[in-house]
């Protein structure tokens, strides 16, 4: 549910929600510059671009501003071992989901939602990418800590974060919105359909309806999830 709107604000339990930022991507589309950055084959997150950072670093202290460390999962792939390890030194083992193999996003956040559904079912978490961007750390989680918020109200849904596109972008997802629903504080609108990477033409007609990017920051409960995805199996 993309472009909520925050009418007011509570105070979840903050005890009780989780991040997972997801990280096991191989990033092929991107190898030949990160080969030329790098020198190596290693993925996107762990190449070093900004400021003498990884991406993943500052996805980290992004993420922290919400969510406490200690209740941040890292999902990674085993064969980027070498990448990662140097980079996650300070991360409890316990906090670290390797998988054997990159098999996608949705394996990768079924494998970390059936680790939360064990120790903490009744939990809300956010999933992020490890590869972004933003202008604005804090004002971005402002949005994510409103997500959570909302979450802890409406147990039964998955919120997905849209961003206000700058332009007909083409390289991107978007979310088609459809009608608004709300729920206590929270004002939202359910997903009519993805567009990803859409025409140029299509772009346009996106944006001028109001269309988000996809930001592929989720929010819910963690049995939302776990519905969502017996649901679609």
């Amino acid at each position: 549910m993309p472009e909520m709107e925050i009418r007011g604000t509570l105070k979840s339990d903050r005890r009780n929600i989780w991040a997972v930022i997801l990280a096991g991507g191989d990033g092929t589309r991107l190898r030949p510059l990160t080969r030329l950055i790098a020198g190596d084959e290693r993925p996107k997150q762990f190449c070093t671009i900004f400021g003498g950072q990884t991406l993943l670093d500052p996805t980290r202290q992004r993420v922290s501003l919400a969510v406490p460390p200690d209740q941040t999962m890292m999902v990674v792939t085993q064969a980027h071992e070498p990448f990662y390890a140097p980079l996650l030194a300070d991360v409890p083992a316990n906090r670290v989901v390797v998988q054997p193999k990159n098999q996608g996003t949705a394996p990768a956040i079924l494998y970390s939602l059936l680790r939360l559904a064990a120790t903490s079912p009744e939990a809300s978490v956010a999933f992020f990418p490890s590869d972004h961007y933003f202008s604005d750390d804090k004002k971005f989680m402002a949005h994510v800590e409103a997500a959570l918020d909302a979450s802890h109200l409406c147990e039964d849904m998955i919120i997905l974060l849209g961003i206000t596109p700058e332009s007909p972008e083409i390289g991107y997802g978007w979310i088609e919105p459809a009608e608004p629903v709300s729920r206590g504080l929270f004002a939202m609108r359910r997903v009519r359909r993805f567009w990803e990477k859409p025409s140029l033409s299509k772009a346009r007609r996106l944006m001028a309806v109001s269309s988000p990017w996809n930001s592929f920051v989720m929010v819910g409960r963690v049995r939302a999830f776990l519905e969502m995805i017996r649901r679609a199996s």
